[in-house]
């Protein structure tokens, strides 16, 4: 999950926790047996997958310099007997599992980076490697998707069509999906649908997603001006057109982070604040000069259409105001700034058949839908892979409150109950097995 800026306060997430663990889901008696054999692999290999992923917890990578953790996926990859692909956009790594039949193919994705920090590591399987720490889970995720390879490797005799996963680098950076992409990963597979999870602090037996957007869109949106005699004036009324066009006020319930997994206002309420919205999430930027002014700030949508009106209406304001001569423009800065970051896109149909798949075979319990976008500014380049083939990407609880565990990406206390490994690798190899069923 790649962070622009890290807004989060802890109490946010002890109150979602209010929705207490979930036990994790057991196999339904009226599923079909390939389930339970799915539950009782992933309980024969659970104890070795925690391992791995201590080991590579203690020896993170940034983007770009993935070179041991790529080994060792492609060793374990071909311990399974899979067809693996080495050194696609840099380190990454696609492992092919091809069922006794012909049929559908489906990809799941896992990024394999870690991120440069200083900070203490909070498990007694500390870094080993200085100044490099797995805070954002990608050590997690590169486990389960060796946990889905080896279960459903050992079922392959009863699988129809083919299945591949795609081990992503430089995640981080925001360029490893586009660079795997632009070195034909797409010649080396043909899949009909991608699927694809992160950590968060949803609790550990859970996951959690919508269709569509899952994070908010934003950029760095700056509007330019000629310098007219009185700058000040000039800059006062940008600011409060600006602020005054935002979906909520300064008093809002909205700024209060307190409220985003709140059951009355909450991303999980169908009825939340934290949809159809538009915000500003930065201070303002001022550059003057006797020829110029130019003024920048960071807004934040609950989706594009709404960032997009957003430009729109500003540009509107200006033109028909008393400084439209001055107006030189307005503009997303995709050159000195930032674009508009990725946000994977759910395909409605496979979010709502996957999630209702989940739910039949490990329990209501074990899904939280979603009905709005935080306002904070993540993004995840899961987002370039849709733009080829139609898939989900889940949220996948980490935390668990009476351990005092709380699994929220890029903060200095980040920490995963390891029990979501099994979570990971039980919900997504049914699901998998369900989807190349259809």
């Amino acid at each position: 999950m790649t962070s622009i800026i890290n807004k989060f306060r802890t109490a946010f997430i002890f109150q979602f926790l209010l929705y207490g663990l979930c036990a994790f889901g057991q196999v339904s008696t009226a599923q079909s047996s390939i389930h339970q054999s799915i539950q009782s692999k992933t309980d024969e290999i659970f104890d070795s997958l925690v391992e791995i992923r201590r080991d590579f917890h203690k020896y993170p990578e940034v983007s770009e310099k993935e070179e041991k953790t790529s080994q060792k996926i492609e060793d374990y990859l071909l311990s399974l007997g899979l067809e693996v692909k080495t050194n696609i956009g840099g380190y990454g790594v696609v492992g092919i599992l091809k069922g006794e039949k012909e049929g559908k193919r489906v990809a799941w994705r896992a990024d394999i980076d870690a991120i440069s920090s200083d900070l203490p590591d909070v498990v007694h399987f500390e870094s080993q490697n200085e100044g490099v720490r797995h805070i954002c889970g990608h050590d997690v995720h590169i486990t389960i998707g060796l946990g889905i390879a080896n279960v459903l490797a050992s079922l392959k005799e009863n699988l129809q069509g083919s299945v591949y996963f795609v081990f992503q680098p430089a995640e981080e950076m925001n360029k490893g999906a586009k660079g795997m992409v632009d070195d034909g990963l797409f010649k080396l597979i043909n899949p009909d649908e991608i699927y694809g999870l992160h950590m968060s602090p949803y609790p550990v037996g859970t996951i959690a997603t919508k269709s569509e957007n899952v994070y908010a869109h934003f950029t760095f949106m700056e509007i330019e001006f000629k310098a007219p005699k009185d700058q000040e004036s000039l800059i006062n009324y940008t600011k409060q057109i600006m602020r005054s066009a935002q979906t909520y006020g300064p008093n809002a319930k909205f700024w209060n982070n307190e409220n985003l997994f709140s059951t009355e206002l909450g991303v999980t309420n169908p009825n939340t604040i934290y949809k159809d919205y538009v915000a500003l999430m930065s201070d303002f930027s001022i550059e003057k000069s006797n020829e110029r002014v130019k003024l920048g700030v960071l807004v934040d949508a609950s989706n594009e259409e709404k960032l997009n009106e957003y430009l729109a209406l500003i540009k509107n304001e200006i033109e028909t105001s008393r400084y439209s001569e001055e107006l030189i423009s307005v503009k997303f800065n995709f050159e000195e700034g930032m674009p508009v970051m990725e946000t994977p896109m759910n395909d409605r149909e496979l979010t709502d058949e996957t999630l209702k798949s989940i739910s039949n075979i490990y329990g209501k319990q074990s899904v939280i839908p979603l009905y709005g976008v935080p306002p904070l500014q993540f993004s995840d380049d899961f987002a370039h892979f849709q733009k080829f083939v139609p898939g989900v990407y889940y949220f996948l609880g980490g935390s668990n409150s009476e351990k005092g565990i709380v699994a929220m990406p890029h903060t200095p206390n980040f920490a995963v109950d390891e029990d979501a490994i099994k979570t990971g690798v039980n919900y997504f190899s049914s699901m998998i097995v369900e989807r190349l069923k259809k």
